[in-house]
């Protein structure tokens, strides 16, 4: 096992958005004074989340949703594995973080969808106590994702964490990509900005 380029830029430069970004909008959800800030960080949310759905079928090799979504049986396998000290380890997402990569998407575009109709004035009470319950599911997600982010790393030896920042890898020769397709990146952004721009209008 070497060192070997797994995660793509886009893969890299959009999960470190989404981050920062829900941290913007969680850090700015009680201010009205805020309002305009916590809605860009929710634009900027449901602009990465789209285009990391297209780049789930036309991005690098372990950036595409057919290369990590496995069933429900491998996913339970993995973290029972886990708790065992014998998982197996993948050179991309492990099956049971393969589903936490969809449930954060998901709750993600919910989050930012009901956001969008709240800053609208449109749904009324309900619709804003819908947005924080999927918010706080988003976070809930965010956290297992967390814990199973550094769980893993105890178990392979491996910080997962530098690997998102570097897109480096344990990993044999024949699964590291070609390229990281840093030329991705402006699109990713424009689709961010874009998004942003769009929903606080």
């Amino acid at each position: 096992m070497a060192k070997v380029l797994i995660w793509d830029a886009p893969v890299r430069v959009g999960h470190w958005l989404l981050v920062g970004a829900f941290a913007l909008a969680w850090a700015t959800s009680e201010s009205e004074e805020w309002r305009l800030m916590h809605a860009v960080a929710g634009g900027v949310m449901i602009g990465v989340i789209l285009f990391r759905l297209l780049w789930g079928f036309v991005g690098t090799r372990h950036a595409r949703f057919a290369s990590f979504v496995r069933g429900p049986q491998a996913a339970f396998a993995y973290v029972r594995g886990l708790l065992r000290g014998e998982a197996s380890q993948y050179a991309g997402h492990n099956a049971a973080g393969g589903w936490a990569i969809l449930a954060l998407l998901a709750l993600g575009l919910m989050t930012g969808a009901s956001g969008w109709l709240v800053y609208q004035d449109m749904g009324g009470e309900w619709l804003e106590e819908a947005h924080e319950l999927l918010a706080n599911g988003l976070l809930a997600v965010a956290a297992l994702h967390v814990a199973g982010v550094v769980a893993s790393s105890l178990a392979h030896r491996e910080n997962l964490v530098r690997a998102m920042l570097t897109g480096f890898k344990s990993g044999r020769p024949e699964e590291a990509i070609a390229s990281a397709r840093p030329w991705a990146i402006p699109l990713l952004l424009v689709s961010a900005a874009a998004a942003a721009w769009l929903l606080t209008r």
